[in-house]
């Protein structure tokens, strides 16, 4: 019983979230484009400025790249843009439901995404050599991607991520922002390591339909979905416990 309670529930806020997207571009604070620019954002500048310190903590969580899930074992729902495990990710936050132990062991980075307004997802998010993300789309157009360059190989036009029909480019330092619910592509056709700072934060709307969208986001955060990426990093959490044990000695 409880399961086709819980069916019910999620067919319910799925057509929900699909009825409020028709509006949200009309009633967006931001516009509706691809990309944005970083100057719309007061929350961008404090991460710019402190992304060495974020660095450094993703440096050491690297120590431990072999034991990172992969997208697709937090979130199965990857599983088609990610079959050679080349796409990892160390999360820190799941539509608000956070990853204490992960938070925990980078003190400098948490304390720095927690001060975003309306953060919800936040992650790194670590594009092994030659990897390709085929064409895709974002779940829900009430949040907007944002990227912080920690990472960045050579040559940077080798590294790049196709939004509608504009190409972005990461730089060490510098903020990506972008609309994931338009058809997006990422390439890195180098010989190293991409790795971004990747969070989900609220989309600036008019209100009341910003009320509107921060309930159905956290109506999202209740569905057997997000349930299941957070259920499966507790399970992964066992390949950093030597990190996360290194850490609090």
């Amino acid at each position: 019983m409880a399961q086709i309670v819980k069916a019910y529930f999620d067919l319910a806020v799925f057509q929900l979230k699909i009825q409020f997207e028709k509006v949200i571009g009309y009633f967006s604070l931001i516009g509706d484009t691809p990309f944005y620019k970083s100057y719309q954002f007061n929350w961008v500048e404090n991460l710019e400025v402190n992304w060495r310190t974020i660095r450094k903590e993703l440096e050491a969580v690297l120590k431990y790249e072999d034991c990172l899930p992969n997208f697709e074992d937090i979130s199965p729902d990857q599983y088609n843009l990610n079959k050679d495990n080349r796409w990892k990710a160390y999360l820190f936050y799941t539509y608000g439901l956070k990853a204490v132990k992960n938070c925990e062991s980078c003190p400098e980075t948490t304390r720095l995404i927690e001060k975003v307004p309306g953060m919800k997802t936040a992650c790194f998010s670590i594009l092994l050599p030659h990897k390709h993300i085929p064409e895709h789309y974002g779940p829900y157009k009430g949040v907007i991607r944002y990227h912080l360059g920690l990472i960045v190989p050579h040559p940077r036009e080798n590294c790049r991520i196709r939004v509608g029909n504009d190409f972005g480019y990461w730089e060490e330092g510098k903020s990506l922002i972008f609309d994931d619910t338009f058809q997006h592509e990422v390439w890195n056709d180098t010989d190293g390591n991409r790795v971004v700072l990747f969070l989900d934060v609220v989309r600036p709307m008019y209100f009341p339909f910003s009320v509107i969208n921060r309930l159905i986001i956290k109506l999202i955060s209740y569905t057997r979905f997000i349930e299941d990426m957070v259920r499966n990093q507790r399970i992964l959490d066992k390949r950093l416990e030597n990190f996360h044990n290194s850490f609090i000695k």
